[in-house]
């Protein structure tokens, strides 16, 4: 199976299109686990054994591992270790460069943490895009219009009268012979994701921004997802992770998880049942 099918396969399976993104930040790590050998390896353990019946996929923004040193790498592989393979590992590093160097960040993301899919930032063109797309299995997730603010610095200039995002869009469509590409499309752009998702309706969307970025989760599942429903990866971090900074944070986490994938689940039926 391709990605694409892969992505599909868990979401039928689990009936889910929640990707939480596990973003731990050492600050906010309950008080109850402070004591633990490795707090922040604990709190991931926690919230994936609460959550992992309940998504299709996780997202882990490589930062947050980076910024704890030598042992967020560590971290970084003892929280893959405790996902189950059959839920979506995405690495969340934006990456994208020269060829040789994103040839080893490639390297770095598939080979080494065996992730399932890496975002990419297309901003130098194909050559730095390939090396993340060499094997149909894997996916690739390429910026086209974000949820910051700055966004707009650039992703809605106009390129020969159509705004840079879109051409980023079709360019990736074309990109996409062995089925391994998606696109990345903010949350709290409801009317640009909808017109994206008509410029490539067999692409998923992995979209960020719902919970406490504020995006419009009903929008985000009627304009996101596909005609059958399906292939929209709507992501949460915060919101889910910090439902508590109590002892009971890993049922809480779950119970938000459980209503945000409920949630969407409703919007669902409603839009495309």
């Amino acid at each position: 199976m391709n990605f694409t099918e892969r992505l599909l396969a868990s979401q039928k399976t689990r009936q889910s299109l929640l990707c939480i993104g596990l973003d731990p930040d050492p600050r906010k790590i309950p008080a109850s686990l402070q004591h633990a050998e490795n707090p922040v390896a604990e709190f991931n353990r926690r919230i994936v054994e609460a959550t992992a019946d309940s998504v299709c996929a996780y997202k882990l923004n490589l930062a947050f591992y980076e910024a704890m040193g030598n042992r967020g790498w560590e971290i970084l592989r003892e929280t893959l270790a405790v996902i189950p393979k059959d839920v979506i590992t995405i690495a969340d590093g934006k990456r994208g460069d020269i060829g040789n160097s994103s040839e080893m960040y490639a390297r770095s993301i598939f080979k080494d943490f065996a992730f399932d899919a890496s975002t990419v930032n297309p901003y130098m063109g194909f050559d730095s895009v390939q090396p993340f797309s060499q094997d149909p299995r894997q996916g690739v997730f390429v910026l086209a219009l974000t949820s910051n603010p700055g966004a707009k610095d650039f992703q809605y200039l106009k390129v020969g009268g159509k705004p840079l995002y879109e051409r980023v869009v079709r360019r990736v469509k074309k990109w996409n012979i062995a089925g391994n590409f998606g696109l990345v499309v903010g949350a709290t752009r409801p009317a640009q994701l909808r017109a994206i998702r008509t410029l490539a309706p067999g692409l998923p969307l992995l979209i960020p921004g719902i919970g406490a970025q504020g995006g419009d989760l009903k929008k985000s599942v009627r304009f996101g997802c596909n005609a059958a429903g399906f292939l929209a990866l709507l992501t949460a971090a915060r919101s889910v992770l910090y439902a508590s900074a109590n002892e009971d944070f890993a049922d809480a986490a779950r119970s938000a998880a459980l209503l945000l994938r409920d949630e969407i689940n409703r919007y669902r039926e409603e839009y495309f049942r």
